[in-house]
């Protein structure tokens, strides 16, 4: 019976994902945010010997928020997606209380997801972001225009597109400028925030 009603949980957490409320976006986003968008990196590398020492953390101390994201995302991103989840979200618990450091364990989880085939569920985490210090960092235009234009809302998608060009006009209203303005975005990624520009692009809307 347990078995069941995970599963039915299981299958009713993207529903709740796409769900997810986000405000309209304002003005404009200048505010750099480098304490959420750091990569968490307790030990260097990934190796076996590394994977020893951030489980013997952790073992050590269960309360090692970074040691435990650090392990998470190695383990999302070698396919052990249930296991990453599992420590992921206990990285978020232990980091409550400790506002910058849960802001960067949910924007990293939010890409692992993402590239884990689960961008509502991403959309839940890096919604959560939304308010906070500062108010507008400069990730949160593309970042949500990405996310939104993936799981189907698209006319989101286009309005939090148009934050990014009318906060950067030279930069955002060409998708040449990708490689650099997101380096550690995927091909793939910036080809889908080339399809937001297109329909930004045909339709811009208007402010406010």
């Amino acid at each position: 019976m347990k078995k069941h009603v995970l599963l039915a949980c299981l299958l009713l957490c993207p529903a709740v994902a796409l769900a997810q409320a986000l405000p309209a976006p304002k003005e404009f986003y200048f505010a750099e945010d480098p304490q959420t968008t750091r990569a968490i990196v307790a030990l260097r590398g990934e190796d076996d010997a590394v994977l020893d020492r951030l489980a013997a953390n952790i073992k050590r101390k269960p309360n090692d928020v970074e040691s435990r994201a650090q392990l998470a995302r190695i383990a999302m991103r070698s396919g052990r997606a249930e296991l990453g989840q599992e420590l992921y979200e206990a990285a978020l618990r232990n980091a409550a209380g400790k506002q910058n450091l849960q802001r960067a364990v949910a924007w990293n989880y939010g890409w692992d997801l993402y590239r884990a085939g689960q961008p509502g569920q991403a959309l839940k985490h890096w919604s959560g972001l939304v308010g906070g210090w500062p108010g507008t960092p400069a990730w949160q235009p593309p970042t949500y225009a990405l996310a939104l234009w993936t799981v189907g809302r698209r006319d989101e998608a286009v309005q939090w597109y148009a934050a990014a060009v009318r906060t950067e006009p030279r930069l955002w209203s060409d998708p040449a400028n990708y490689p650099d303005l997101l380096p550690d975005w995927t091909a793939e990624e910036r080809a889908v925030l080339a399809e937001v520009h297109a329909a930004w692009q045909a339709n811009p809307p208007a402010w406010p």
